[in-house]
């Protein structure tokens, strides 16, 4: 019989102290869901201060602070980070720094820091790939590399994204973006390779009011702009299924799975 999956669940772009924010409806879902979650950055708005997180994530995303393994977003950076370090403390930057790993069940997570200090990443991502061999890999940061979205892909993380591609990693997970976004299996050119290939997830749909989309790219599978929700991972020692989950009141889902490379 196959092992109970590891449940990795969240979204980027969430909390703002405004009826336009809709994270507790999020964080209802979140309620209902075990499991470790994430957070993708920009993580309430405008500017990611200490107020703003205790007055505003706090009680909604906040509920489930001790099982949240975050990512940081430009618009933690407005105040240089201080909020978001000083709100989830050691979760934040567990070895000292802004990006980190950890494992989870059978499979090895990367959370990265689009912000800032990608050479001196790359180094420390390639090091820590060797030092965890694991046949699952997943990665997450705040700015996508590959989206349709209004606001272009960050093209700056190609080096990193190269690094995951040259160690087989499965699934890289974005927000900045506010829509949801699933994309077939490619390399760091944006040619799809299956088997191969990184699945990328655009999950910016936490909370923050929705965004519009540019033109459909090839590799693009599926994506939406109407409905707030999170992404449900359930992480199998080798492969894994996953499920967007949206809000109260509204229908859109997609789901399905894949074997790990």
């Amino acid at each position: 019989m196959e092992a109970i999956p590891a449940v990795l669940v969240g979204a980027g772009d969430i909390a703002g102290c405004s009826s336009v924010y809709k994270d507790e409806a999020t964080a209802r879902l979140l309620d209902g869901i075990a499991g470790t979650v994430f957070v993708l950055g920009d993580n309430v708005y405008p500017d990611g201060t200490t107020a703003e997180f205790k007055n505003c994530y706090g009680p909604t995303w906040g509920r489930h602070r001790a099982r949240t393994r975050p990512a940081v977003g430009n618009h933690e950076y407005h105040v240089a980070g201080v909020g978001y370090f000083g709100y989830f403390g050691a979760l934040a930057r567990p070895s000292g720094r802004s990006y980190y790993s950890y494992n989870l069940g059978a499979w090895h997570v990367v959370v990265l820091d689009s912000e800032r200090n990608l050479s001196e990443q790359a180094i420390w991502l390639k090091a820590d790939l060797a030092a965890h061999p694991r046949r699952c890999t997943l990665a997450y940061w705040h700015k996508p590399y590959v989206t349709t979205g209004d606001i272009l892909p960050a093209l700056s993380l190609k080096k990193l994204v190269t690094i995951l591609y040259d160690a087989r990693a499965e699934i890289v997970l974005s927000g900045h973006n506010h829509i949801y976004e699933r994309f077939h299996p490619q390399d760091p050119e944006g040619v799809a390779r299956y088997p191969g290939g990184i699945r990328f997830f655009t999950i910016g749909t936490g909370g923050a009011p929705l965004l519009p989309m540019r033109a459909r790219t090839p590799t693009l599978q599926i994506r939406q702009n109407s409905a707030h929700g999170v992404l449900k991972l359930s992480l199998y020692a080798t492969r894994y299924e996953w499920k967007f989950v949206s809000v109260a009141g509204k229908t859109f889902t997609d789901s399905g799975g894949s074997s790990c490379h």
